[in-house]
């Protein structure tokens, strides 16, 4: 078979399905070659336990934020399905009998909350809050914006990296700093600057070591927090997050609706085996099985060490290049949980099993940053981690549509496991680990371990093998200092392009990605588009 297309995307994740729609919008005619049995990717919904099919979970990622409103209001997807119900606070229990709040949008709650701990404390948070908002305010933007090539000397860019100087000429010498700090520091030593509330230094660290391999005392876990705390879901909270109703694959469903209703064709089960290159250019995909998709553009959406070490000749690649993306790191030591409960855990600090506001938010498993650091020092030590960190989640206290009334799903993502262990499958020292996770929860929560009636325990080979994560990384690549903005994935790529003509990027491993946020998807789209025109001066078709 021979298909001729205006645009092929390779991969059917999030980020894929976003730059389908935007390219059919724009007037492409465009198939995404997506290689599992349905889109979607990391943000999936599925029912894991074949003698309970009416029980759903949200199997990898788990919760929404970061998504720009301007993605949600051009394609429309709230019409196509799209609701998300804002989380409650952050929880955190300790053995005896202690918890603590953090809401999204209470100062007066969190300050008596913190002033448990410590009235001074107590009465800083309001100053980070701000401090934090202020770096929104300049790190927000950048996310949306097409990082500049650094150091090239090309005219164009050259001016991009002046217009994006000049946007920032009004920031004073303090906030250059502090995005200096925040970029180079530990979440621990930043957190140590500001509060000496063990308790509350663990809440807060939370954000800096999600889906990370670091741990909070390492440099750089600071932007990791910024990273998780610059966006919303929509209802204008810095740092809002929100379970989409029917799990996160309900996220990528209205994104697949809205990408056919423009007009995109969606293909499953076609895994592209290699990208067809020409003279240096891009001219279509070969499915495995040998059916070939012609086109003069293709957008990649799955990680560039799968696109450019697998699916492309490495001949046909710059050997700088090339090095840049064997070098990228990718590690996470990551172990998702994901339970069936025949009812809500029972906190010593908070009793009952009615639906609780704690029970509605993040569910921490972080007794203080030295728990958190020692669990990642065990896996970077070779052996997973004796007493895991675990950010945990009850999606069915506020999303009635994932299992039967009286039931919930808890979803635990769990660190740390060696990096190693993405190389083979380690079931039973996954289900050991597990057990473990479980039983730090059940310090809290007693009755735990006996209200669960399934489980499903998904580590760093499964993610890399089944949903193509390679590493179990989330991300697609580390969110390292070395690994941001004009670096992500690789120096003078950062754009969205490729050394490949034609070729265009759109995974999690360029800027902006980590999270379900579709912002790569939008932002390769938009260089596409920039690049149209520059080809033709003057032009204001739209067309293809």
């Amino acid at each position: 078979m021979d298909a001729r297309y205006d645009a092929v995307v390779v991969g059917g994740g999030h980020n894929g399905l976003v730059a389908a729609a935007y390219l059919a919008k724009a007037g492409a005619r465009t198939v995404v070659c997506e290689a599992r049995h349905k889109t979607g990717g990391a943000a999936t919904t599925d029912a894991p336990w074949p003698d309970a099919p009416e029980l759903k979970v949200t199997r990898l990622s788990y919760v929404m934020s970061l998504m720009p409103p301007t993605i949600l209001r051009d394609l429309d997807l709230a019409r196509h399905g799209y609701k998300v119900h804002p989380m409650g606070p952050y929880y955190q229990a300790w053995p005896d009998g202690r918890s603590l709040k953090l809401h999204a949008d209470d100062a007066r709650r969190n300050h008596e909350q913190v002033a448990k701990f410590s009235p001074k404390d107590a009465d800083a948070l309001p100053r980070w809050d701000a401090w934090l908002g202020g770096l929104a305010d300049v790190l927000g933007p950048l996310l949306m914006d097409t990082p500049p090539a650094l150091g090239s000397r090309r005219w164009s860019d050259r001016l991009d990296t002046l217009r994006l100087a000049w946007r920032y000429r009004g920031l004073d010498t303090r906030t250059v700093g502090d995005v200096t700090r925040l970029m180079t520091m530990s979440i621990s030593d930043l957190l140590d600057d500001w509060f000496e509330s063990e308790e509350l230094k663990a809440a807060l660290a939370i954000n800096g070591v999600i889906g990370t391999w670091a741990g909070p005392d390492e440099p750089g876990t600071a932007y990791v927090m910024a990273h998780h705390s610059i966006g919303d879901i929509g209802d204008g909270h810095l740092g809002g997050w929100g379970f989409p109703e029917g799990g996160m694959g309900a996220v990528a469903d209205a994104i697949h609706r809205s990408a056919t209703a423009l007009g995109a064709t969606v293909r499953t089960n076609a895994p592209v085996e290699r990208i067809l290159v020409d003279n240096g250019r891009a001219r279509g995909v070969v499915l495995r099985g040998g059916e070939e998709l012609h086109a003069p553009l293709v957008v990649t959406a799955v990680h560039p060490k799968i696109t450019f070490l697998t699916q492309i000749d490495r001949a046909e690649l710059p050997a700088e290049f090339v090095a840049d993306i064997e070098r990228w790191k990718t590690r996470s030591g990551v172990v998702k949980i994901n339970l069936a409960l025949a009812e809500l855990p029972n906190f010593t600090a908070d009793p009952g099993t009615g639906v609780g506001e704690h029970h509605s938010g993040a569910i921490e498993l972080a007794l203080s940053t030295a728990y958190i650091e020692q669990a990642f020092q065990d896996a970077k030590q070779g052996r997973a981690s004796a007493r895991p960190f675990s950010d945990g989640v009850i999606p069915t206290v506020l999303d009635k549509t994932l299992c039967p009334e009286g039931m919930h799903v808890m979803s635990l993502f769990t660190q740390w496991c060696p990096a190693e262990w993405a190389a083979e499958p380690h079931s039973d020292e996954l289900e050991a680990y597990a057990d473990r996770v479980i039983g730090g929860y059940a310090e809290l929560a007693p009755n735990l371990e006996g209200a669960i009636l399934h489980r499903e325990v998904i580590g760093p080979y499964q993610m890399e093998q089944e949903y193509g994560l390679v590493g179990g990384n989330i991300f697609h690549g580390e969110l390292s200092a070395e690994q941001l903005f004009h670096m992500r994935p690789a120096p003078g790529y950062a754009g969205y392009r490729t050394p490949i003509a034609g070729l265009y990027q759109a995974s999690s491993a360029t800027h902006g990605g980590g999270g379900v946020c579709g912002i790569p998807g939008h932002h390769a789209v938009r260089e596409i588009l920039r690049d149209r025109r520059r080809r033709r001066p003057g032009s204001r078709r739209t067309g293809w």
